[in-house]
């Protein structure tokens, strides 16, 4: 369902038992949607999160460790200060 800002603001009670009866409600700024309300459900664990989260396609999970590749650490070169040292400085 779709509802403007204009219309939710008069009868957000109204809306708010839509939601509350399970009704997804999609606020809209001129036609363009720019706000979904929804149900709130069980609240979820982090597991439930996580798993959510995994199962999208884009998403690798990561499996520890340093990915190949990664040099082992950046030296600094000479006898001038540590980058913690220049960090430290450039906070003051």
């Amino acid at each position: 369902m779709e509802v403007s800002i204009r219309e939710m603001k008069n009868h957000l009670s109204k809306y708010l038992r839509l939601v509350r009866a399970g009704k997804d409600v999609v606020i809209t700024n001129r036609g363009a949607p720019v706000a979904r309300l929804l149900p709130i459900g069980d609240a979820a664990t982090e597991a439930d999160i996580l798993a959510r989260i995994e199962a999208l396609p884009w998403v690798q999970p990561g499996r520890g460790g340093k990915p190949k590749g990664l040099r082992k650490g950046i030296r600094l070169r000479g006898d001038g200060p540590s980058a913690a040292e220049i960090v430290l400085r450039d906070r003051e």
